[in-house]
């Protein structure tokens, strides 16, 4: 059979090491599922419901494996669905390459029906964004595409009129007229761990050095430096801090951690990057300046591979463009061990205060279930590698301060765009790449809803994953938002009653149980976990507990009581809310 062009890009992928592509069929890319349909023994087609999910779940492949995620739609709808989980991939800088379908060439100009100039809309979201519109150009063009998501850690898109997909990959329709030549290359990249500059580390050590209060930051570019990272922190006697997307750096359980920092972090944490008069940043340009050191209070030495993220957020002393683990192995022995270690010690109680205090609001008698508790309950269960997987609201909150990373476990959550949504997909992904392994969705009911379809493509997939729903039938984070700015909620909470996901699991074909009573929880946690398939727990939580930060500002309070004075519904219960969990903390 010919070899058409849709087969060119079937097999190119195949060469790159692509084994999974998740997407939608349309009659914008009939000629591309051709090509995948001829090479299917080597490149699975993940059919879902909806391309956002598509897309969620190229990036949250490329977040687990670090290898190059991809998704494929159709021209027009398809396509735009794809956008948002594309831009959670260029956000957290992922390798994703998007395939969209282009109308027929000989109608683009006349307003066609589905005629979205899909190059046009990507022109943001994609590094590289190109509609093919010769043969000629393949497989060329897919090399580029591919070199540049996976060298630059971000978006490409390559989009295909459908009359090109289905054209013979050997024609030559035109005439040449330059003197140039169509692309021609090998699927090969080099892209070796880059080491720091000599001159660079020295100055760095210079300002660690000569720290006496050293605080370490760490985002997920240290992931693969765990070990370098505890051993620098230990050798400068430092605490270190995680950012949310870096939660799985380093263990929980580490005493050297404090744990998280800013809205969803820990006190330790942000009373020490206001003591700190030395900042170490390790893979990350954490965006949330409030809760970094005030200008003029802290050198900074900040390490990353991309140099255009460096002193962005703060003025630096130090800059250090390298690999992490290669630039901590390189620093390491450049550093002076700190023989007074007052100032970790110090975070450590602190630290020890905020654990016991946060275990205090695991509360199994409380009703309303505690969402706190619902999260120590998954904890306690989980398998000592499990992937646990996040949407964005007030379940991030719970993860971040009640799942407990230790082993080998690992954890996700769309990171800067802060999408809702991407948890379940995610965990879909994740399944697909790590089947051996346990993977837990952690998602709010907001969330849930809006791609809920997909639990029917785990099922569908024979995935067994785990769905555990937060359900508190309001878009929870987004009311305390409302209230922390001084305002009273207004259309955040759904009218009752709350949703039964549990009967749409068991409708499904899959196991779901709802959950009122806290007294049921730990065991119907267990009940999923060890169930062979994909199981759903829908865990009806209370719906006004606050997700408090980590340390209470005045203007934070003073927001909060003038929300209350100007109207603020379910105030009593609010309030009464607040009133267990610090007589819970007291009781400790």
């Amino acid at each position: 059979m010919q070899e058409i062009v849709g087969e060119s890009l079937a097999l190119r992928l195949v060469e790159w090491g692509v084994d999974t592509i998740f997407g939608l069929p349309g009659d914008g890319i009939n000629g591309l599922m051709e090509g995948f349909r001829r090479h299917r023994d080597k490149l699975r087609f993940v059919l879902v419901h909806h391309e956002e999910a598509a897309a969620f779940m190229a990036t949250g492949y490329a977040k687990a494996t670090g290898r190059l995620g991809v998704c494929c739609a159709t021209s027009g709808p398809g396509a735009i669905h794809l956008l948002n989980g594309l831009y959670d991939a260029k956000l957290d800088h992922v390798p994703v390459l998007a395939i969209t379908g282009m109308q027929e060439t000989s109608v683009l100009g006349s307003y066609y029906q589905q005629e979205v100039h899909t190059q046009l809309l990507y022109q943001d979201v994609a590094a590289y964004n190109l509609m093919v519109t010769n043969p000629e150009q393949m497989p060329g063009v897919v090399d580029i595409a591919v070199r540049h998501a996976l060298s630059k850690r971000t978006v490409a898109h390559l989009t295909f009129p459908n009359d090109l997909q289905v054209a013979p990959a050997s024609a030559a329709p035109y005439r040449h007229v330059s003197p140039g030549q169509p692309p021609s290359s090998n699927p090969v990249l080099s892209w070796p761990p880059v080491p720091a500059a000599q001159a660079d580390l020295t100055r760095a050590a210079d300002v660690l050095n000569g720290g006496t209060k050293i605080a370490m930051l760490v985002g997920v570019g240290a992931r693969a430096a765990r070990q370098e990272v505890l051993a620098v922190a230990d050798a400068l006697a430092s605490p270190i801090v995680k950012t949310l997307p870096g939660k799985m750096v380093v263990p929980d359980d580490h005493p050297l951690t404090t744990g998280g920092l800013g809205l969803l972090g820990t006190k330790p944490s942000e009373q020490l990057m206001e003591e700190c008069d030395t900042l170490l940043m390790v893979g990350t340009s954490y965006p949330y300046g409030k809760y970094l050191p005030s200008p003029g209070q802290a050198r900074v030495v900040q390490i990353d591979v991309d140099p255009s993220l460096i002193g962005m957020r703060l003025p630096v002393s130090a800059a250090v463009t390298a690999d992490a683990q290669l630039a901590l192995q390189q620093l390491l022995p450049m550093l002076q061990p700190r023989t007074d270690r007052s100032f970790l010690t110090k975070y450590q109680r602190e630290r020890d205060t905020w654990l016991s205090d946060m275990a205090a609001l695991q509360d199994p008698k409380r009703t309303p279930i505690a969402p706190q508790y619902l999260m120590g309950c998954v904890d306690e269960a989980a398998a000592d590698d499990a992937i646990l997987t996040c949407d964005s609201g007030t379940i991030a909150t719970w993860s971040a301060r009640h799942w407990t990373i230790r082993g080998g476990r690992e954890y996700y959550l769309s990171g800067n765009l802060a999408t809702m949504a991407p948890g379940l997909p995610y965990a879909i992904a994740m399944q697909h790449a790590y089947p051996g392994r346990q993977v837990i969705a952690f998602v709010g009911d907001g969330g849930f809803a809006m791609l809920m379809a997909e639990f029917l493509t785990a099922v569908r997939h024979e995935l067994p994953i785990k769905v555990v729903i937060n359900n508190n039938n309001a878009y929870g984070e987004i009311l305390w938002e409302q209230i922390i700015l001084g305002y009273p909620e207004y259309a955040v909470r759904h009218r009752q009653p709350e949703g039964d996901f549990a009967a749409w699991a068991r409708a499904c074909g899959a196991y779901g149980v709802k959950v009122t009573d806290p007294k049921a929880l730990p065991a119907a946690i267990r009940d999923a976990l060890a169930h062979p398939g994909p199981a759903l727990v829908d865990c009806d939580v209370n719906p006004n507990e606050p997700p408090m930060p980590g340390k209470i500002s005045y203007e934070q309070a003073k927001y909060f009581t003038e929300a209350f004075l100007r109207g603020q519904p379910h105030k009593l219960s609010t309030l009464a809310t607040v009133a267990r969990d610090k007589i819970n903390e007291l009781r400790k």
